[in-house]
């Protein structure tokens, strides 16, 4: 298990240790709304247009409700597997704005629907109840959204039908910020500090200017604010863990546990000083691309650790194929992990390959607070040490084989900036060795990653590079090695 699952104690031993548990899971973008759009549709960001946080960039637009919203699993679900469905929690960062009609605006797929409206917060926020809104204050008992969400999905499971399949998704913000904990863990963790790994503190010499830019050491301050960070983000994780033995306890109660598929996971990872970048997500490294992900139900045996790639794009074919819904008749880009879970599947026929994508964002204008840095960036706190900037746009194929572990990515900048890491040799990402690794395997991988980033649904399953499958044919080598980012911008439709 990693360090960052210390606060969910329960969950490990009611999801992982009575399951299995991946430890190579992977987001298709490190940020909330793509990401979250990933696990719906099941596609890349370059297939469902959500590429940022905001309505401009497709989060929860009215063009990503024309376009995706009807195609995603829970859609499906509902509408040819007979499934009732349940959704609470966050969904994307603009639902509910009034541009993309308001709270009123129930997504199809969801029998019952409790949505945040807009980002995370823990106290003084509206839900749409099945399109109406509902407000709330900032009274503990009454108004804590983790506890309100658990007892939403209790009172789903006590009066749902008997009579048809069901499928919940429980999407809690934490341990998202503002961070604001339950007053009885308020004082949990107090000599918690974030992890000293080896990446800790460390300027990234050989990196994309954007982490070449952190301050290195970091100041006291930054360091403070990090480890307060860290230690917050873990007392919010402790409600967490009571929402899960909760949710378990009542499917058990009711006879249904063992019927029940559970799936714990995430939506990005984060960092806490690596790289000296105080703290964020964003970035194309293991800590801000890697995700827990635990399941448990019929026929998974327990105790397990698969070590196989699998991302975010795979929840929803993995859902359906539960429900015995054929994958095929999707556009979905990932593939199915359910033999895996059921020990039909051996590593050396499963895929090699996914890809990671993200288009940065800065700021028109200057921040005030960091007169020196012009305009481009964004997110520059604490320190005036900026996690964004508009050409922090790359894409990345991460590679696990039984004889490689790879991560090759390439920016949309003016130098094509590329990054390598064996992850193998070097799990912190110390040394890029884009200029020492052979030349042919660079190759290899550019070609590799032009594949992945123009395709689609099947085409996004082919072998990788590392695959015994995989044929690389260099007639078949793009005209030019510059990047095409044009799918990932046709937004606007």
């Amino acid at each position: 298990m990693r360090i960052s699952q210390s606060p969910l104690s329960k969950t490990k031993k009611l999801i992982g240790d009575a399951g299995i548990t991946f430890t190579n899971a992977f987001v298709a973008s490190p940020l909330c709304c793509p990401s979250r759009a990933s696990i719906l549709t099941g596609k890349y960001p370059h297939n469902h247009h959500v590429i940022n946080n905001t309505l401009e960039g497709n989060c929860s637009s009215k063009a990503w409700q024309k376009t995706e919203e009807a195609h995603t699993f829970p859609a499906l679900l509902k509408n040819f597997a007979n499934y009732q469905t349940f959704f609470a929690g966050k969904y994307l960062n603009q639902y509910g704005h009034s541009e993309a009609g308001g709270v009123e605006h129930v997504p199809p797929g969801w029998s019952y629907w409790v949505g945040l409206e807009r980002n995370s917060k823990y106290y003084n926020y509206t839900l749409s109840v099945n399109g109406k809104a509902q407000k709330h204050g900032a009274d503990y008992s009454k108004d804590y959204l983790t506890d309100v969400l658990a007892n939403m999905s209790l009172d789903f499971l006590q009066y749902k039908s008997n009579f048809q399949p069901f499928f919940m998704m429980v999407s809690t913000p934490a341990p998202h910020s503002p961070w604001t904990a339950a007053p009885q863990y308020q004082g949990s963790f107090n000599n918690t500090k974030a992890p000293r790994d080896p990446n800790f503190n460390v300027h990234g010499k050989d990196k994309h200017w954007l982490i070449r830019q952190a301050k290195t050491p970091m100041s006291n301050s930054s360091v403070q604010f990090l480890d307060d960070a860290f230690r917050k983000r873990w007392r919010t994780l402790l409600s967490v863990d009571d929402l899960v033995e909760k949710i378990v306890q009542r499917l058990e109660d009711r006879g249904e546990l063992d019927n029940t598929y559970i799936i714990f996971t995430s939506d990005n990872g984060y960092h806490t000083g690596q790289f000296s970048l105080p703290l964020d997500k964003r970035q194309l490294y293991e800590f801000d691309i890697r995700v827990p992900l635990m399941v448990r139900g019929p026929n998974i045996k327990p105790n397990q650790t698969s070590q196989m790639l699998v991302a975010n794009v795979d929840l929803g074919p993995t859902i359906l194929d539960i429900a015995g819904y054929n994958v095929n008749k999707t556009q979905m880009d990932g593939m199915s992990f359910l033999p895996i879970m059921e020990g039909k599947m051996n590593s050396s026929s499963w895929r090699t390959d996914i890809l990671v994508e993200y288009e940065g964002e800065g700021r028109n204008v200057s921040d005030p607070a960091c007169p020196l840095l012009g305009p481009g960036v964004a997110e520059c706190f604490p320190d005036c040490v900026c996690e964004d900037s508009y050409n922090n746009t790359y894409a990345c194929v991460r590679t696990i084989s039984p004889s490689a572990n790879l991560q090759y990515c390439e920016f949309d900048d003016n130098e094509v900036f590329v990054e390598v890491y064996n992850v193998t040799a070097d799990p912190y990402q110390l040394t890029n060795i884009a200029k020492t690794i052979d030349q042919e395997v660079l190759e290899k991988m550019n070609h590799r990653l032009m594949i992945l980033q123009s395709c689609s649904g099947q085409s996004c399953r082919t072998p990788g590079v590392y695959d015994p499958r995989y044929k690389f044919d260099p007639r078949q080598m793009f005209t030019s090695h510059s990047w095409r980012l044009s799918r990932l911008r046709q937004t606007k439709k």
